[in-house]
């Protein structure tokens, strides 16, 4: 992992701040989105207290510590700081490539766990948006990004997230190289594109970040026509009370985006 001082999150919370007793009755609500099971470690419980309050590098240095399913509350702690808080395009590509190899790691290990090809997938998909789609299709990680998110919902047909990603990965594809080449080269398609994110919202009601990855979905396949359908997701995203750092961050991307658009 790399060492260098990470951006401490912005907004300390009280209320993220859980405790073995609250977490564990706050789990089904805040692992909505990944369908992670509780653990049955207590230092895997510890990493996850530090995540959700927005200590991400004490949550994957104890995560690391853990080993076990320690390694997907490191993976998902790098994956999120690395997402919303990184400022250094070369430093966030590591992060995310760091948790690549860690991901293909435990799928080796334990090829039956979800959330191993997810965030592989989540960190992959990343990756490529900072270096643009049209190259990372073009190295093939579009189809790697399938890959593992299909295996994904094979292993856990109702994981949020990964309908979430899918939804994008269609959209994406389509804006890049259109339709028919999309349909043709990939399987892409605005219909399975908006299944996916109509499924993500179905499992997680209210998650902002399904409904401002859903809009940025929709502007991608239908451009000014998606605008009035976007525009009301992206202010029920804001709407939304966050319960934890993440959803914090998800909050704000889509305040941000909201007051960019006007």
């Amino acid at each position: 992992m790399m060492t260098s001082s990470w951006v401490r999150f912005p907004h300390p919370d009280p209320h993220y701040q859980y405790t073995w007793a609250t977490l564990k009755r706050a789990w089904s609500r805040l692992h909505r989105g990944d369908a992670e099971p509780w653990p049955d470690d207590g230092a895997v419980v510890d990493a996850w207290i530090a995540f959700h309050a927005g200590e991400f590098h004490a949550a994957v240095e104890a995560g690391l510590r853990a080993g076990g399913a320690g390694i997907t509350a490191a993976n998902k702690a790098q994956a999120i700081y690395a997402n919303y808080l990184e400022p250094a395009p070369a430093r966030k590509l590591a992060l995310f490539d760091e948790v690549v190899q860690r991901a293909a790691q435990q799928q080796r290990a334990q090829p039956d766990l979800a959330n191993a090809y997810y965030w592989q997938a989540y960190a992959l998909g990343r990756h490529a948006q900072h270096v643009s789609v049209a190259r990372a299709l073009a190295q093939g990680i579009g189809g790697k990004v399938k890959a593992a998110l299909d295996r994904t919902l094979a292993l856990e047909p109702r994981h949020a997230d990964a309908h979430i990603v899918l939804g994008a990965y269609h959209a994406e594809i389509i804006d890049k190289i259109g339709a028919a080449l999309g349909a043709l080269s990939y399987g892409a398609s605005r219909k399975a594109s908006v299944e996916h994110f109509e499924a993500a919202l179905q499992a997680n009601p209210g998650s902002a970040i399904a409904q401002l990855e859903y809009a940025n979905g929709l502007r991608l396949l239908d451009g000014r026509k998606a605008e009035p359908r976007a525009a009301a997701l992206i202010a029920a995203a804001v709407a939304g009370t966050p319960h934890d750092a993440m959803e914090w961050l998800d909050v704000e991307r889509a305040r941000a985006q909201r007051a960019a658009a006007r």
